[in-house]
Parts: C-alpha cells; structure tokens; sequence
C-alpha cells in the first residue's frame, strides 16, 4: 500500500527524521488558508498523487498551464490561484503512463535553501532477505539516470537482522553522501529512526528523493515515499486508515473483496487460474503465442462458484480485454465447482468474447461435461500449450 507524500512527512517527523512543515489542501479556499499559516515568503504547492515526477510531468488540461506538479506561490493569493489551476485536473508523469493520475489534494509547504540535493532509500532486499540502505550523492529528479549510467555514485549496505543497526551502518552512509562535521550526526539520527520506521509499521520501500542539506548546514527531508506490506496492514489500522483508494486500480479493489490476487496489465487475454506460479506460467505461455495478458488474476485454492463469477465480472470491466483463458488445476479445488461458476458466469454476462477453458484434476471429467452440456460457446483444451494457442488463434480470428 502507498501513501501521500503529506503523510510519509507525517510520519517521518513522528520518528524524529527531520522535514519541511506544511499542509495538505483539498480545495483552492483550502490552500490559501494552509499559504496564510506558512512564514517563508514563498510556499510550494505539489500536487499529491501516487507517482513520482511531478515535477517534470505535464497536465493534460490547457486550463492547468504549462508548468508541472510542483509549482511556487510567492502570496496566499496566489497558492489559491494555483490549486484551482492544478485540483481536478490529470497529471501525467513517467510513472503513471499516459493516462495519467486526477489531482484530488495539494500539499503546500515552506520553501527550503538547498545547499546540495542527495538520495536516501531504506527497502526490503528480496536478494539477500535484509534491511538495505541505498544513499547517493546524485539526488533529485535524475536518479533514475544516475543509477543507469553510474551506478559507482550509489551505495548499497545491508543490515544483519542478527545485529540490528550498528553505529558503523550510519557513519558508513554519512561518508557515502559526503556529510561532514554535525551532519554525520545528524544523519545517524535520521539512519536510526528510518530504521526503526521500516520494522516498527512494515514498510516494503521508504525513499528520500531529494535528501537536501540546507543553506545553513542541515540535512532535511525535502520529499518522501513510503509504501507498506499488504500482508502486515492487519497490525496497523493506523496506516490503512491513510489508504486513498482513488489512487488505486477500481478493479483492484473489487477484487480484494473477494479475496482475489489480481493485476491489471496491458494486455488484451484475461486470465484466470488457481494458483500464483500457475497464473505466472500461464502469462508466460501466452506472450511464447505471441499475446499479452490482460491481468495476473488467481482465485486461490478453495474459489467457490460465487468467487468464480465474481473473477468474470472484473476480467470482463476491462475494456481492453478480447479473449480469456481460464487454467484450472483442481487439487484442493474441485473442477466441477469451477465450470459451474463459469457457466454461470457466462449466462449472467453474456460473454461475447472467444473463452478458453483448460482443466484437470479433481473431478476434471464431471467439470468437461458440464461445460459440454452448458450450450455455450466455450472452447475446451487438452493442456496449457493447446489452450494458448486456441485463445491466441481465437483473439487474431476476431480481429
């Protein structure tokens, strides 16, 4: 789960780690009372969505002028003007693609001398299964190209789970981002409480992108990206309680209600399969025919018919969809509760588009037969191979 950047500041300050205050506005009468109450003379306005690059990114509305996601307002006046440009407009960037991201709230903060932009991230490493701290004199916008084209300017240390954080991780880090004096000090505070940050509230990624040394010599958090474990959001309420669903995908969030593992992609064959390494070799096979998947979908191992249906529905919301594959493997999972939820499915729905269904396993016979007698246009395969093919072969024969 990701949050806003006016909340990652939030709870940074809560573990010590030092940022620029301000407030968050949800409309243009909104920001100009958070511009009154900011004392530097010029505020920045940023518009708040799930992507970073807001301010290299581009409005799609003529309305909302040529400037980007980040903008500044040397009065309240004029922070007002700009929420009413920026608020319900789409805000393109390079990580939203070119659909792009509606703004529904602005977050409005004090204006910072910058001495020196660095980059600062703590994440879960998957590779070696341990904490890792990711720091670079090279921060800002350009990240992206600095660990392209010289990877040598960033540095990677991980931290032992069986020692925990040691004074030497932070004097390590400080070296690396080139802080000197006071600022070592500093920034092992802000290591320790990053630290503490990431294990305390499950946090998968935290990134500090700029890190900034200010005029006068102090390291502060100039913008932060926190996203969480989905797994662990059971133990914190506080932090669901920060989830914006706009900012997620709608079919997403049908899908978690029926406690289905399901992600939109840019393909155009819907999946369905029980099962994540299943559901994964079957988006391989379809991209070895040629396609895309539309989604990774897997309804896990005990779907009821009910659950089945409801797969159906999301598939079939994306428009982008011309064809599905169902693969079922029916160990805990019987075969014949499967192809009654998707006769269902496809009585209630109508479905017009070509449909594959592959099965074995538990009661796989009784499953065929009552797809066979269904009457419906439902194409059966003999295994994964045979039934990438025909929906391959179905979707081109549309078209």
């Amino acid at each position: 789960m990701n949050i806003h950047e006016h909340q990652a500041k939030d709870l940074l300050r809560q573990y010590g780690v030092p940022t620029t205050g301000g407030g968050v506005a949800f409309t243009p009468e909104e920001a100009e009372k958070v511009a009154q109450g900011i004392e530097t003379d010029v505020r920045v306005v940023k518009a708040q969505i799930h992507a970073g690059g807001r301010g290299k990114g581009k409005f799609k509305e003529p309305e909302a002028g040529e400037k980007g996601g980040v903008r500044f307002a040397k009065s309240a006046a004029e922070a007002r003007e700009l929420a009413e440009q920026m608020l319900g407009r789409t805000l393109v960037t390079e990580q939203t693609g070119p659909a792009g991201r509606v703004v529904r709230r602005l977050y409005l903060t004090e204006a910072a001398g910058i001495a020196k932009e660095l980059y600062l991230s703590a994440l879960v490493d998957r590779a070696s299964s341990r904490v890792a701290f990711i720091a670079s004199t090279e921060g800002g916008m350009d990240i992206e190209k600095v660990a392209h084209e010289t990877p040598d300017k960033i540095l990677t240390l991980t931290v032992d789970p069986a020692t925990g954080l040691q004074p030497f991780h932070s004097r390590k880090i400080a070296f690396a981002l080139g802080l000197k004096g006071d600022q070592i000090k500093e920034c092992a505070k802000m290591i320790g409480g990053l630290y503490k940050l990431l294990l305390e509230k499950d946090v998968s990624l935290l990134e500090i992108n700029p890190l900034i040394i200010t005029n006068d010599g102090h390291l502060n958090a100039l913008d932060a990206k926190i996203s969480f474990d989905g797994n662990a959001l059971f133990r914190h309420p506080d932090i669901v309680a920060l989830r914006d669903e706009t900012e997620e995908d709608p079919m997403e969030i049908e899908a978690a209600k029926y406690e289905l593992s399901y992600i939109k992609l840019d393909g155009s064959i819907g999946c369905m399969v029980n099962g994540a390494g299943l559901a994964m070799a079957t988006m391989d096979i379809i991209k070895l025919y040629g396609e895309e998947p539309a989604n990774f979908l897997d309804v896990g191992g005990g779907a009821s018919k009910e659950k089945v249906q409801a797969a159906f529905q999301i598939i079939l919301s994306d428009p982008s969809v011309k064809g599905i594959l169902v693969n079922i493997f029916g160990g805990i999972m019987r075969c014949d509760i499967i192809a009654d939820g998707i006769v269902a499915a496809a009585r209630e729905m109508a479905i017009t588009v070509p449909l594959v269904v592959r099965l074995e396993g538990t009661n796989v016979d009784l499953g065929k037969e009552i797809l066979a007698k269904s009457g419906l246009k439902i194409v059966p395969a003999d295994d994964l191979a045979d039934a990438a093919a025909k929906i391959t072969s179905a979707i081109k024969a549309a078209a």
